[in-house]
């Protein structure tokens, strides 16, 4: 009995959540209300976050970066790069840490530490949050007041580096739609990634914004 219980309150508090915000859209923002917002998460990452930077500049366009506390902390010049070059920078986690199984306060202590170290480095502190893989728990939503929480509208499994340039570009070019929060991450380093897929994806960001005439547009300019 005791474990029929364990996993009702695990279900309760992390797996009843997560569905709730993926089907409903409850308290959380799943898309932008003109052009379309690309989004990159688990960076910054030494040398993929720069030459993501750079072709973003290239081809001036703007993007969200969720990144994680302590790769932060250790690489604040990307941080700063991002700010200055005119970016969004929001919040993962201090660690790429799943919120179905941190506890209420461990997994406040690992937002607002991410937070303290951006505002350390940019002056300007963090409003957007994504919860790692997009996991949810009852915490979270009670968060809602101190952090504006941001999900996708499209996740296109980039990590994956046996996915390839083309078609990752085929899986981009058929998720341009206004209103569109599409995901990439600018880091290969997270548990279930391939170090190098990064590779793929700036490879693919090269094609896309060389064929492509859209309006992109960072989260705070929905």
């Amino acid at each position: 009995m005791t474990y029929i219980w364990l996993i009702a309150l695990f279900f309760i508090y992390s797996i009843c959540p997560t569905w709730l915000i993926r089907l409903s859209s409850f308290r959380v923002q799943k898309r932008v209300k003109d052009g379309v917002a690309l989004t990159f998460d688990d960076g910054p990452d030494p040398t993929y976050t720069a030459q993501l930077l750079d072709i973003l500049k290239k081809y001036n366009v703007k993007a969200t970066f969720f990144v994680v506390g302590w790769k932060a902390k250790k690489y604040p010049h990307l941080i700063k790069r991002m700010q200055e070059e005119g970016h969004t920078i929001g919040l993962h986690h201090y660690y790429h840490t799943s919120n179905w199984f941190l506890p209420p306060f461990v997994a406040e202590w690992e937002l607002h530490r991410s937070a303290r170290i951006i505002e350390q480095i940019t002056g300007v502190r963090p409003v957007y949050y994504r919860p790692p893989w997009g996991h949810i728990n009852i915490w979270t939503l009670l968060m809602q007041k101190k952090y504006k929480i941001v999900i996708w509208t499209y996740i296109l499994g980039d990590w994956n580096a046996s996915l390839g340039v083309d078609r990752l570009y085929e899986r981009l070019m058929s998720s341009i739609e206004d209103g569109a929060i599409i995901v990439l991450h600018d880091s290969g380093s997270t548990i279930g990634a391939d170090e190098h897929a990064p590779a793929n994806m700036i490879a693919t960001l090269e094609r896309l914004f060389q064929h492509t005439n859209v309006k992109w547009v960072k989260l705070n300019e929905e």
